[in-house]
C-alpha cells in the first residue's frame, strides 16, 4: 500500500490559475492563427504566390510567421474584415429589399391584364396571349397605356 494518491487539495490554487492562463492563451493563439489564414485568403491585393508564401510561412514557422504577418499586414486586417462585413450586410439588405418589394403574383398580373383589356388598350387576342404567358410563369402583364401595346 505504498501507492501515492493525489487529492484535489494537492494541486494548489495558484497552479490552477496558472494552468487556466496557459489554456486560454493556447486557445487565443489558435484563434489568431485561424484569423490570419482567413485574412490571407480574403485579401484581394495579394497575388496567388504571395498568399502561398504567407501560408507556408505561417504553417512551417507558426509563431514567427504569425508575428511577422501581424507586424507587416496587421494594420489592414481590421479594414479588410470591416469591408467584407459591410459588403455582406449590403448584399443582405439588397436581398431583403428585393424580397420585400416582391414580384406581383399571377392573380395581380391577371387583374392588370383584365383592366387593360377593359380600357381597350389591348385586343382580346393580345389578352389571351399575355394571360397564357402569365399562367405559364414566363411574362408579366403589359403596363403600357398606348393602344395596341402588347407588353413585349
Amino acid at each position: 500500500m505504498s501507492a501515492q494518491t493525489y487529492l484535489a487539495y494537492d494541486y494548489p490554487l495558484l497552479s490552477v490559475f496558472w494552468s487556466m492562463l496557459w489554456f486560454f492563451l493556447w486557445i487565443m493563439w489558435f484563434i489568431l492563427l485561424f484569423r490570419i489564414v482567413v485574412d490571407i485568403f480574403r485579401d484581394d491585393e495579394l497575388s496567388g504566390w504571395a498568399k502561398a508564401g504567407w501560408l507556408v510561412f505561417t504553417i512551417v514557422l507558426p509563431f514567427l510567421g504569425v508575428f511577422v504577418y501581424v507586424i507587416a499586414r496587421g494594420k489592414n486586417m481590421g479594414r479588410r474584415e470591416i469591408a467584407q462585413a459591410r459588403a455582406q450586410q449590403e448584399e443582405f439588405n439588397a436581398y431583403i429589399r428585393q424580397t420585400a418589394a416582391g414580384g406581383t403574383s399571377s392573380v395581380d398580373e391577371l387583374a392588370k391584364l383584365s383592366e387593360i383589356r377593359s380600357r381597350g388598350d389591348i385586343t382580346d387576342e393580345e389578352f389571351r396571349r399575355a394571360k397564357d404567358l402569365v399562367l405559364a410563369g414566363q411574362g408579366s402583364a403589359p403596363t403600357g397605356s398606348a393602344p395596341g401595346t402588347t407588353g413585349r
